[in-house]
């Protein structure tokens, strides 16, 4: 275990950069998780409309989360999280 936050609000208190288990294929596996269940739920519910809202959590989380998430991380451990973005997609 790496014994790192797992809060998406504090990333200044991240003391490593996961690089194993889901994080091997994904730099979000949480947020990818939460698209994953809407994408259930828009399935159950059945309206045509029901996928923009996972149009809209993308366009949320990577504006006011991920890039903001990214750049404390790049900050905080340089070369080690910028060897890791070019190495892992953002999502798949």
């Amino acid at each position: 275990m790496a014994r790192t936050t797992v809060n998406p609000l504090a990333p200044g208190r991240s003391n490593s950069v996961v690089r194993t288990g889901p994080y091997r294929f994904t730099r979000n596996p949480m947020y990818l998780g939460m698209a994953l269940l809407l994408l259930a739920w828009c399935i159950h519910l059945r309206n045509p409309l029901a996928p923009l809202s996972i149009l809209a959590f993308f366009v949320y989380i990577i504006r006011f989360q991920i890039i903001p998430e990214e750049r404390a991380l790049l900050a905080k451990f340089g070369d080690a999280y910028a060897a890791y973005l070019s190495d892992v997609r953002r999502w798949l």
